[in-house]
């Protein structure tokens, strides 16, 4: 029997299409394929570091923060609404110094318009048909809050934008990844991502989350979360500059479950106290605190990353009192 053309198309369950272990990731315990979701967390806590690692690795195949294999490269399309091309160029340049490739040669693409709004339909129009005529793998837009002028808290605003992005998603078999931030006071009892601003519908919408958030320690912790598989133990990171003749700043995978060393904490401290006291240049500080030159330059990388001390005229300081 034919059915009436204004039915839905309904299968039997036995004939869907056949799960694919294989095929499940795009990026092996942190991002499934073709899936949508979130990399959140309050500011400093180097969110656009990490999409711009995720892009890299699906646009080149090479392991995502040295450590999560990437099963299902392609091209990778990018919005970055809130920094200029050459910051863009800078660390992308930086990523690929520190993996050894060649950014000429790896499939990045960068949407340079000055603004994309994804609550208008001129530009949903347009973007379709950016991702329809560059087919990437991935699309990442950072962040979400300046891609649209609804109310976020709003699910019924916000559910329809979320609603163009599933759809864009599906049409074209592609994962998204939006960058989004997190309540300034999120609750002690919400974990990862439902402590994202706005409306609940955010969250409940990501296929996988991906939460940064700095310790009492302040060392820098991922949370993944997924829909549709367990999600891994939470990952330390750190943002590193390991060459200092040539920027290859990129995050750096360090031991989770370890506990705050007493010794390097203390170290920490001394060298924050020291500069508050006055600016000083990196000899002096090799000098009173009496550490390996090295040591020290991972200390004030480190510190730096995280806006907690500048250098300036060749001394280093606190920003703030």
């Amino acid at each position: 029997m034919t059915a009436p053309t204004h039915t839905l198309p309904v299968v039997h369950a036995a004939q869907l299409d056949e799960p694919d272990p294989a095929h499940h990731w795009l990026i092996e315990s942190l991002w499934a394929r073709a899936a949508v979701g979130l990399v959140g967390g309050a500011p400093k806590t180097n969110k656009t570091y990490l999409a711009l690692d995720i892009a890299l690795s699906v646009a080149s195949a090479t392991p995502c923060l040295g450590t999560f294999a990437v099963h299902d490269p392609g091209s990778v399309l990018l919005y970055m609404a809130e920094d200029a091309q050459a910051v863009v160029k800078e660390r992308l340049l930086a990523l690929c110094r520190h993996r050894q490739l060649d950014l000429r040669a790896v499939s990045v693409h960068v949407i340079t318009a000055p603004t994309v709004r994804l609550d208008r339909d001129a530009d949903q129009y347009r973007l379709e048909n950016t991702v329809g005529l560059y087919r990437p793998r991935l699309l990442v837009l950072d962040p979400l809050v300046r891609m649209h002028g609804l109310n976020e808290n709003a699910a019924h605003e916000i559910a329809a934008l979320l609603a163009y992005l599933r759809g864009l998603q599906r049409a074209h078999d592609l994962a998204v990844l939006l960058v989004h931030h997190t309540r300034k006071k999120g609750s002690a009892a919400a974990q990862g991502g439902q402590n994202l601003r706005g409306s609940g519908d955010l969250y409940a919408w990501a296929d996988c989350c991906l939460s940064l958030h700095r310790r009492p320690d302040a060392r820098l912790i991922l949370t993944p979360e997924h829909r549709a598989a367990a999600s891994p133990q939470p990952i330390a990171l750190t943002l590193l500059r390991a060459d200092a003749a040539a920027d290859d700043t990129h995050l750096h995978v360090v031991d989770a479950l370890a506990p705050a060393d007493p010794a390097q904490h203390r170290l920490e401290q001394l060298l924050l106290a020291a500069l508050a006291d006055a600016p000083q240049s990196r000899a002096q500080l090799r000098q009173a605190l009496r550490i390996r030159n090295e040591t020290l330059g991972h200390l004030l990388n480190h510190f730096a990353a995280q806006g907690r001390i500048v250098h300036r005229d060749g001394l280093w300081s606190v920003p703030f009192p």
